[in-house]
């Protein structure tokens, strides 16, 4: 079996010719651990001031060519998410500006400072000039939000990784979709469930419409399914009350995966977290693969094959905190234990409980990749 095959198998609940392996991702110190240079790939700090600086062709060439390296080195591997390639702006984009205003702090054009993190990857708004709304009401979501088709140089990066790899690896388009809509940010937007009920339906019911007439143009010709990238929970639980979820969410998550499900067969969400009093609805939603086992939120792949194995396949199992400070042992017990507790009746994916993140020992990823190699085809 091809990669392809076996993912699609897995999900399927049919039978493959071993368990097959895949990251959401690898963080650039990785990467660049096996390629022997400099990359942007899932370099989020070097990217985001790339492509301020209007470099954006520079970012296109190394997410193209060296994400293609990558994996073919790494040729255990079956899914291949093309995340950073979906962040693409068109060729001919009017980049923001940026000017650097202390260590690691940078000014964009609109005003707005922004912090980055390079030791662990992440770059951040921390002020925001611009006025911002608090109260929301249901006739400001009323009219339908135009559609305007893509530029197709956004999709460079993404068809350029499905033409070198789509045949032989598990390559899901990743449009987007939001579940759990947030009207002026987290923290106000959570707020809004309850303050302004109506007018979280009549922005999710906007957005849903908006996200599936734009679905022609994002799920794109070669991908072998969809992912959906949507964190809804905290390490203690959903973010929102299931009983709010099921009210306020569902429907336009359900009507979400419907019209991704006329493209392609096969849906795989990421969601952090624990979520546990959200799964039965994951499962009426429709979707097919839950990926990011969150083990220290309590998703751990044995509990979940229990009780929801025989209608979702899941992804995951070993523990991110262990990639970054455990030993090469305790990484390769991690990989047997999900093995054991994953792999019997099919319906399993190993691979990290996150990604491949930023300060992963080169020695633990290797120790992962070694003892799945040893252990793929026995279950």
């Amino acid at each position: 079996m091809t990669g392809k095959e076996r993912v699609r198998a897995t999900i399927a609940h049919q039978k493959a010719d071993a368990v097959p392996l895949g990251f959401y991702c690898a963080d650039y110190d990785t990467v660049e651990r096996v390629l022997g240079r400099k990359t942007y790939v899932r370099n989020k700090v070097a990217i985001q001031l790339a492509l301020w600086q209007g470099r954006r062709d520079e970012v296109a060439e190394s997410i193209k060519k060296d994400t293609v390296e990558f994996y073919r080195k790494i040729d255990c591997v079956d899914i291949v998410l093309p995340k950073e390639a979906i962040t693409l702006p068109p060729k001919d984009y009017e980049p923001l500006g940026v000017e650097t205003v202390g260590e690691n702090q940078y000014r964009t054009s609109d005003g707005r400072v922004w912090k980055a993190v390079p030791h662990v990857n992440e770059i951040g708004c921390v002020h925001d000039p611009r006025p911002k709304q608090t109260d929301f009401t249901p006739e400001e979501f009323a009219q339908p939000l135009p559609v305007r088709p893509p530029d197709p140089s956004c999709f460079e990066a993404v068809d350029y990784l499905l033409a070198q790899l789509g045949q032989e690896r598990y390559l899901p388009s990743m449009p987007p979709t939001t579940a759990l809509v947030m009207l002026g940010g987290t923290e106000n937007g959570l707020m809004q469930y309850l303050l302004a009920p109506e007018a979280v339906h009549a922005a999710a019911r906007r957005q849903a419409n908006h996200q599936d007439a734009l679905d022609p143009y994002n799920i794109r010709p070669g991908s072998a399914g969809v992912m959906f990238d949507n964190d809804m929970a905290g390490s203690n639980g959903p973010l929102i009350s299931p009983a709010m979820f099921r009210e306020m969410c569902l429907p336009y998550f359900k009507q979400r995966v419907a019209h991704v499900k006329t493209f392609r067969d096969q849906l795989i969400l990421h969601n952090c977290g624990n979520n546990l009093p959200l799964m039965d609805m994951f499962v009426e939603a429709g979707v097919d693969c839950y990926q990011s086992l969150q083990t220290t939120a309590g998703m751990e792949v044995g509990l979940l094959k229990q009780k929801f194995g025989d209608r979702m396949c899941f992804w995951g199992g070993v523990a991110v905190e262990k990639l970054i400070d455990g030993t090469p042992q305790d990484v390769r017990k991690d990989v047997r234990t999900a093995m054991e507790r994953g792999a019997p009746g099919g319906g399993f994916i190993l691979g990290p409980s996150h990604s491949v993140a930023k300060n992963t020992k080169y020695e633990n990823f290797m120790a992962m990749l070694d003892e799945y190699v040893k252990l793929r085809d026995k279950f």
